[in-house]
């Protein structure tokens, strides 16, 4: 049986296991047939004609765990930001482990997807907010069908988080391959404030198959941070989807630091509705073996007087594959909008292939735009000079690189997370840089 075939006829089957007398019950009934309709993803459309799913489609996933898995926190430590403290919101085989995790209702609420939709106390939020700025495509019709357990993260006005939050999903290969499918909800209202970072991870050589999605709001005056740590096993294929929409003079980051995976697809979307709006889009990506990453964005400005900026750097040796497909629209009313985009690249290998397209729609005339696109090697002459002032040649070429990616993390606000990716970065550039990151 395909695995668009069965889906479908699982879904009365996954009915049974959630209330069907839920505010999204309707939803949930729409979106399949919504799926069915759309079907997966293939490169006859034009938003996919680098990235395909084939091969990834032809394996049998298990669509729900016939049981529940326990880790240790001993186990699974190196995969948190164990030097930081922070809510933790922790699934194992898409199930919530309590014992991993630390939420709360305190000023705030850090909790599951389950509760939210299922507890009245939160009925007034799911109602205004989930499934509302989320586009429906295959991918998305089908975990808006699917969902049941993700991330909930409401912060009303005027408050901040004290900490970060971390949102850990762990696959352990203990019933084979699994088709994931978690679904988040991040609300910020007015004036408030949170830092997110969210981590996919397999914890065996198993096939695993994660299509998520997020939605986050980001209210007049908010600051919304969020941190994509993609590391995984050359077996696990993640497909995101993340909607943002802001207002008035709110500040929202997504930064993506891809740097494993066998197919990553990145679909990140940001709208503007309101003036004073700052938008930040930020990746660094760097891959060998045959990891394929794939960067969608699109910022859609409506307002006047707002910015936008993307920066996304890129490294692939071997036959890894990197696309950057990034497009700003600008309407006729947003004038004095400033838009920045930026994608660089550098190949390590004759092998390794980059599909780069930035794109512009610009309807209003009083604008500062700009994009930009490169794709190249490391410069041979500052190689040289590194190495005629006693620098061998790989620390030579990963201080090259480390400087090429750098100004990205410039903008990472938790000094324990830029800790972290730039030791990820050091341990895939193979080498000991040898001074404090």
């Amino acid at each position: 049986m395909e695995l668009k075939e069965k889906l479908v006829s699982s879904f009365l089957a996954f009915e049974s296991t959630v209330d069907t007398k839920s505010t999204v019950h309707d939803i949930r009934s729409q979106a399949i047939k919504d799926f069915e309709a759309f079907g997966f993803p293939t490169r006859r459309l034009e938003a996919w004609k680098y990235t395909s799913l084939n091969k990834i489609l032809d394996n049998d996933f298990a669509l729900f765990p016939k049981s529940s898995t326990a880790l240790e926190y001993s186990q699974v430590k190196q995969y948190f930001i164990h030097d930081l403290d922070t809510y933790k919101i922790v699934f194992i085989d898409g199930v919530y482990s309590s014992h991993l995790s630390s939420t709360t209702h305190d000023k705030f609420d850090v909790c599951l997807m389950s509760s939210a939709l299922t507890q009245n106390r939160f009925k007034a939020v799911i109602d205004v907010y989930y499934n509302k700025i989320a586009h429906q495509d295959g991918m998305v019709s089908l975990n808006t069908a699917y969902a049941k357990e993700g991330a909930f993260i409401y912060l009303p006005k005027n408050i901040a988080s004290d900490k970060p939050i971390e949102v850990v999903h762990f696959s352990t290969g203990k019933e084979g391959g699994m088709l994931l499918q978690p679904r988040n909800l991040i609300v910020a209202e007015d004036n408030s404030e949170v830092s997110i970072i969210e981590r996919h991870q397999s914890l065996s050589d198993s096939k695993t198959f994660t299509n998520s999605v997020t939605e986050i709001y980001a209210g007049a005056n908010a600051r919304v941070d969020y941190y994509k740590i993609q590391n995984d096993t050359s077996n696990a294929t993640l497909i995101d989807n993340t909607f943002t929409e802001q207002h008035r003079s709110s500040v929202a980051s997504v930064h993506t630091f891809s740097f494993g995976g066998e197919v990553t697809r990145n679909n990140l979307n940001f709208k503007q509705k309101g003036e004073g709006i700052d938008s930040i889009l930020n990746g660094v990506t760097i891959l060998e073996g045959k990891a394929h990453v794939d960067h969608n964005t699109l910022v859609e400005h409506t307002e006047p007087n707002c910015e936008s900026h993307q920066d996304y750097k890129g490294i692939f040796d071997e036959h890894s594959t990197g696309v950057f497909n990034g497009k700003i629209i600008v309407e006729k009313i947003a004038q004095k909008t400033n838009a920045f985009q930026s994608n660089n690249n550098v190949l390590l290998s004759d092998r390794a292939t980059v599909n780069s397209k930035p794109q512009l729609e610009i309807f209003a005339d009083d604008v500062k735009c700009s994009h930009g696109c490169t794709i190249g090697q490391l410069d041979e002459s500052a190689l040289f000079y590194l190495k005629t002032r006693g620098i061998p040649e790989k620390e030579g070429k990963a201080l090259l690189m480390y400087a090429f990616a750098n100004n990205v993390l410039d903008s990472v606000k938790i000094p324990q997370l830029k800790n972290r990716i730039n030791a990820l970065i050091a341990e895939k550039l193979g080498v000991n840089i040898g001074f404090d990151l």
